[in-house]
């Protein structure tokens, strides 16, 4: 196994409560173990990022600027993360940054200065486990109320409970321990 030198963070419903299409910074609400976990990866020393689905930018519901600001509220309650990248396209434009395509991890790799091989993707649906996957990352499903049973058996064996387990396992895995 590779060594896990960067995660990569899903932000909605991953590291902030789900508000679909959220340009209000004020709504920003991390999730429980969120801000420990990017402090235990900070700690250890890994690049942190965030890789994101934006579509209500080309659905004309959001501006660039509002999920930036939405980003920034998040990144000071978070504790400050290394990286934000999102993409702004719609399912329909095929854009090769949007998840699950590798776009946004292959790119947020290069911007840490990484080899895609040595990120974790964790995130709370398919489309964030196989953008990973499809960019030679590995991904790790956390899955909430809003993932679908079946992608919860899909990626059964590479998923954790909560983003700090996550992290926590990633790191035990970096130490030669098997994860828990």
């Amino acid at each position: 196994m590779t060594t896990v030198s960067a995660i990569l963070f899903d932000r909605d419903g991953t590291l902030v409560a789900d508000v679909p299409y959220n340009g209000d910074p004020e709504r920003i609400r991390p999730l429980p173990g969120a801000r420990e976990a990017v402090a235990l990866a900070r700690s250890h020393g890994l690049a942190t990022g965030v890789v994101s689905n934006q579509s209500g930018i080309g659905r004309g519901l959001l501006t660039t600027g509002q999920v930036r600001r939405v980003n920034e509220r998040a990144d000071a309650l978070l504790g400050g993360l290394d990286l934000w990248l999102f993409c702004p396209h719609t399912p329909e434009d095929g854009c090769p940054c949007r998840k699950p395509r590798p776009g946004l991890v292959r790119a947020a790799a290069v911007r840490l200065g990484v080899p895609p091989a040595a990120c974790l993707v964790v995130g709370d649906i398919a489309a964030d486990v196989l953008a990973a996957r499809a960019a030679g990352a590995r991904g790790v499903l956390v899955p909430n109320a809003a993932t679908a049973p079946e992608e919860r058996r899909r990626f059964a064996d590479d998923s954790a409970p909560d983003v700090l387990t996550a992290v926590r396992d990633a790191l035990g895995a970096a130490a030669g321990r098997a994860p828990a």
